[in-house]
């Protein structure tokens, strides 16, 4: 489990296929790897992934990704820049919310532009999660832990807007974000359970 809270950003610098698989190679802060061991679960951009490898003079590690999770997700199939975060460990601070780093769904960003001190983000999500997504309920957008604070749902998609501190901007990868940039999702964990007794009840 993770908590949306990102803990640096590192940087894929090699991608290596592995038949329909791929071996990525990231390059992390100086130090961020001090207390990591092979077989960590790692957040890289929202998914989670395991640690096969430390390379720790060069502030590097890998992961391999399943051709499943290649293509549930965007950004982990090139290089750039990708959010971290260490999997939370029992009596450490919960600062966002409950993330397991699987990713929902990609949705698409339609506005990121400055709304006073803060920045506005809107991003277009598949239908499938407009059931999931609650005023002022969490969603995580590339691992970030954000607030919902408008929900529009259409025919084809929902769309979704969420403010970000300048703090946020400038400590996690979304600082990068551009219209029609996609970004992966994940919804609210206890959402999913709340969707999965309600229908069980229906039935």
């Amino acid at each position: 489990m993770f908590t949306g809270i990102v803990s640096g950003i590192g940087r894929i610098v090699d991608v290596h296929a592995l038949g329909a698989d791929a071996s990525l190679t990231i390059e992390a802060p100086a130090g961020w790897l001090g207390n990591s061991a092979i077989g960590d679960s790692i957040a890289l951009a929202g998914a989670c992934m395991t640690l096969v490898s430390i390379d720790a003079a060069h502030h590097r590690f890998q992961v391999e990704v399943s051709a499943e999770s290649l293509a549930a997700t965007h950004g982990l199939d090139a290089t750039g820049e990708v959010n971290l975060e260490k999997a939370l460990r029992a009596g450490d601070r919960l600062d966002g919310h409950l993330v397991s780093g699987h990713v929902d769904g990609v949705g698409t960003v339609t506005r990121f532009e400055r709304a006073g001190e803060s920045w506005l983000l809107e991003v277009t999500a598949p239908n499938v999660l407009a059931r999931y997504l609650a005023l002022k309920g969490s969603i995580a957008v590339d691992g970030v832990s954000l607030t919902v604070n408008r929900i529009a749902d259409g025919v084809a998609a929902c769309t979704f807007s969420v403010n970000l501190i300048p703090h946020t901007v400038e400590h996690t990868t979304l600082r990068g974000l551009v219209v029609g940039r996609r970004v992966n999702l994940e919804v609210d964990t206890i959402a999913r359970y709340v969707e999965r007794m309600l229908a069980a009840r229906s039935a």
